[in-house]
């Protein structure tokens, strides 16, 4: 008997149109004999079914189900392809948690502690990951460019401390700038994060459940042509991502042994792509990503393909590995 499989994507944040192609990539993969594939729009005022013809069916928040056509579906599991709030931060996963649905991504507290750059770096930092020097900021505290200066140095880092897809970032040169990028995070974050320029080689490396094994995927390597891997970098084509990396096999173990272990010293499931930077020849963390994106550009299912793992092999993979779960 077929499986309904409620796709939840949009959100709350600046990411939701990137969440809606990853969305549509998903529905559209599915392997329409196995599933009854539902596209769940989650905005703040309105939650609802989407049909093929674009009709809207409110969604019954008590139990998660929708009437359409004067009967009731509910589902046997959720693919979260939300990036940002609130599908990435813990609060969805919660909620099914409650309801008793199972879903792809990972569970409640590894999506919030991911989700907030400053938590989840103070929570790595006894299991000896290294990162970059940051500084930490909330709003309304006083901003002393100086002891920023100081603890980072230049040129630096200005991120929103719960933000993807590169909202809200800046790469400042003078400190004369600092003011003004922190005002541009604190647009999509009362918390903000500085961190220190590692000037090496960028990697993303993919560690998913797959048919009961932590697997690490392929690595990508980031090659962007603006100043960083900023929005246009990762979505408008103004980076190159290459896989394999071109790094040394050291670099490669390193890399690997380093994700690996993050994903399973936080009891992570489904999937996770994690961002790094060589520095002093060895990896440093920048973030966790826990609701990757899922687009035909996007660099999970590019990994995946180098591993030979198809997209629709992927997406039933993480049904399966929730359900089963």
């Amino acid at each position: 008997m077929k499986k309904n499989i409620a796709i939840i994507m949009g959100g709350y944040s600046s990411e939701y149109k990137i969440s809606l192609k990853s969305g549509n990539v998903v529905y559209d993969t599915l392997e329409k004999d196995k599933y009854n594939a539902y596209r769940i729009h989650i905005f703040r005022d309105k939650w609802v079914y989407v049909d093929e013809n674009n009709n809207e069916y409110s969604i019954d928040k008590n139990d998660f189900s929708v009437m359409v056509n004067n009967s009731k579906v509910t589902f046997d599991c959720v693919f979260n392809a939300i990036h940002g709030s609130p599908g990435e931060d813990g609060y969805m996963q919660a909620y099914f948690k409650l309801l008793n649905i199972p879903q792809t991504s990972c569970n409640m507290y590894q999506a919030a502690l991911t989700f907030n750059k400053r938590d989840l770096l103070s929570t790595l930092k006894p299991y000896a990951i290294k990162t970059a020097e940051s500084y930490f900021l909330n709003l309304g505290d006083k901003i002393d460019e100086e002891a920023i200066v100081a603890k980072v140095g230049l040129p630096c880092f200005v991120k929103a401390n719960k933000a993807g897809s590169s909202f809200g970032i800046s790469k400042v040169y003078k400190k004369e700038d600092l003011k003004t990028a922190i005002e541009t995070s604190f647009k999509e974050d009362n918390e903000i994060i500085i961190e220190q320029f590692l000037d090496g080689t960028e990697v993303s490396v993919g560690v998913i459940s797959y048919k009961g094994e932590t697997t690490v995927l392929p690595i990508t390597e980031i090659v962007s042509e603006n100043d960083f891997f900023d929005y246009q970098a990762k979505y408008e084509g103004k980076s190159q991502e290459i896989t394999p990396a071109r790094i040394s096999d050291d670099y490669k173990t390193k890399v690997e042994s380093v994700a690996k272990k993050i994903y399973e010293v936080l009891g992570m499931t489904g999937f996770s792509r994690s961002e790094f930077i060589f520095k002093n020849d060895e990896p440093h963390l920048l973030e966790v990503n826990t609701v990757p994106g899922l687009t035909k550009e996007s660099i999970l299912p590019q990994q995946a393909a180098a591993a030979g793992i198809s997209m629709q092999d992927l997406f039933s993979n993480a049904i399966e590995e929730a359900m089963k779960n």
